[in-house]
C-alpha cells in the first residue's frame, strides 16, 4: 500500500521541482553535486516542499551511505549504532527529520563526527533554524531555506506524476484546482490526485470530484499567486488602519485554508512596525499568542489569534521605530558615517561611567563627529512615547 508520493519521489536534483535559487545550473547544490562534495547543511521550509526529496537525490546521486534518524523518535542507542556504522565505512550522511527537536545529549553526541567530517548531516525542519535550532549546531551547517512552491510548479509537477498513472483523465483546470488545494504543499496535491485516481469512475477526473474530495475553500491564489499576498496585505493594512472587523475577516480567510506561517510573520512584524512603541507590550503578547497557537494547534489556535488580532488592531500605532532605524541605514548606505569617537572604543580610559552619575547619565558624544547632531528617532504624539521622552528630557536637565 505504498503511497504514490513515495513511490514517485526523486532520485536526481534536476527532477525536484521549484526551487530555482538552490538548483540548476550554477546553483549551489547542483555545483555541489557537480563537484561530487557534500557539506552539512540544514534545508528548512514549509511542509511538502521538497526538503526530502532533495536529500534523497543528493544521496543518491552521489552514492553515499547514509542513515535517516529523528530527532524525536529516534532515542540515543539508535545515534549510537549509527555511528558506529560511520565509522565502519569512514563516512556517512544521516538525515535528521525534525532536527529543531534534537535534544542536548543527541547534539553532544553527534557534533564531534560533525566536525570531524564523519557524518555529513543533513537535517529537515519546518522550523526557522535561525530561532529553533542550537547555535552549536547552526555554526557548523549550511543553511538553505527552500521558497513555497508556486501553483505552476505543482502543476508541472502534477503533469509529471499523471504520465505515470494507468489510464488517467484529467484536464489542465482540474490539476490547476489540485494544486491551489494543496496551498504549496506537494504532498498534499499528490495525495489528492492519488485519492482522485482510484475513486474516480474510470480514472477520469474532474473539478467536481476533486471538490468533493476537498472541500477546503480556495481565497488565496489565482495563477500568479497574487491572490494569496493580497490577502496578507489586506490583513496588515487593516490591523494599521484600526479597522478590527476587516482585521478578523482577513485572519478568518487565512485560517480557512491553515496559513499559519503567514499570520504569525504578519503579525509579528506589525507589533513592531505599525504599534511599536505606542503600545510596546504587543510584541511579547504576539509571541506569547504564537506559542499558545503552537502548543494548542487547530483550530484552538483561533482562540488566542482571535484575541491578538482584535488588540492589534484595537490599539495606538506607531511607526518612529522603524522610521528611525531606516533612517540610520540610509544613512550608513549612503556614506553618511564617520569615525567612532575615541572615548567610547573599546577599553578607553576616557569614558565615562554613566551608572557612575545621577539619573545614570552623563553629558558626552556617542556619535561621530561628522554627524553629531544626526537625529534619527522622532517620536509620535502618543501617551507611552511621549512620556519616554518627558523623561529622557528631565534626566538630562537634572
Amino acid at each position: 500500500m505504498e503511497l504514490l508520493a513515495d513511490k514517485i519521489r526523486p532520485t536526481k536534483l534536476t527532477e525536484v521541482i521549484g526551487q530555482g535559487h538552490i538548483i540548476g545550473t550554477g546553483k549551489v547544490l547542483t555545483n555541489l553535486l557537480k563537484n561530487k562534495k557534500l557539506f552539512s547543511m540544514i534545508l528548512y521550509g514549509k511542509p511538502g516542499i521538497g526538503k526530502t526529496s532533495i536529500a534523497n537525490a543528493l544521496i543518491n546521486e552521489l552514492d553515499m551511505k547514509y542513515r535517516a534518524l529523528n530527532a524525536t523518535i529516534n532515542n540515543k542507542s539508535d545515534f549510537d549504532i549509527v555511528i558506529e556504522e560511520a565509522k565502519m565505512y569512514g563516512e556517512m550522511i544521516v538525515v535528521m527529520d525534525e532536527i529543531h527537536r534534537l535534544n542536548k545529549d543527541k547534539q553532544d553526541l553527534l557534533l564531534p563526527h560533525i566536525e570531524s567530517g564523519l557524518i555529513t548531516l543533513i537535517g529537515l525542519t519546518t522550523a526557522n533554524p535561525y530561532h529553533k535550532i542550537n547555535p552549536a549546531i547552526r555554526s557548523r551547517v549550511q543553511i538553505f531555506e527552500l521558497k513555497e512552491l508556486s501553483v505552476d510548479d505543482i502543476v508541472s509537477g502534477l503533469k509529471n506524476i499523471v504520465k505515470t498513472l494507468d489510464k488517467i483523465k484529467i484536464d489542465d483546470e482540474s490539476l490547476e484546482l489540485i494544486a491551489t488545494l494543496a496551498s504549496g504543499d506537494f504532498r498534499s496535491a499528490i495525495n489528492l490526485l492519488e485519492v482522485a485516481y482510484y475513486s474516480a469512475d474510470k480514472h477520469v477526473i474532474n473539478s467536481e470530484l476533486i471538490r468533493n474530495i476537498n472541500s477546503k475553500p480556495v481565497f488565496f491564489h489565482d495563477k500568479n499567486e497574487d491572490g494569496h499576498y493580497d490577502v496578507l496585505s489586506a490583513f496588515q493594512k487593516s490591523i494599521r488602519g484600526s479597522d478590527v472587523n476587516a482585521s478578523l475577516h482577513y485572519l478568518a480567510r487565512l485560517l480557512e485554508v491553515e496559513d499559519l506561517d503567514s499570520i504569525y510573520r504578519r503579525m509579528t512584524v506589525i507589533a513592531y512596525e505599525d504599534i511599536g512603541l505606542a503600545n510596546p507590550g504587543m510584541g511579547p503578547k504576539v509571541m506569547a499568542a504564537i506559542n499558545a497557537c503552537e502548543m494548542l494547534g487547530l483550530p484552538e489556535a483561533r482562540i488566542p489569534l482571535g484575541v491578538v488580532v482584535t488588540e492589534l488592531a484595537l490599539s495606538p500605532k506607531s511607526n518612529s521605530g522603524i522610521c528611525g532605524i531606516d533612517a540610520a541605514i540610509n544613512d550608513i548606505k549612503s556614506g553618511s558615517t564617520g569615525n567612532v569617537p575615541s572615548h567610547i572604543k573599546t577599553s578607553s580610559k576616557e569614558y565615562k561611567y554613566p551608572h557612575d552619575y545621577p539619573n545614570n547619565y552623563v553629558k558626552q558624544q556617542y556619535l561621530p563627529e561628522r554627524i553629531k547632531n544626526r537625529k534619527y528617532f522622532s517620536p509620535k504624539n502618543n501617551k507611552y512615547e511621549t512620556n519616554l521622552v518627558k523623561l529622557n528630557e528631565e534626566m538630562r536637565k537634572e
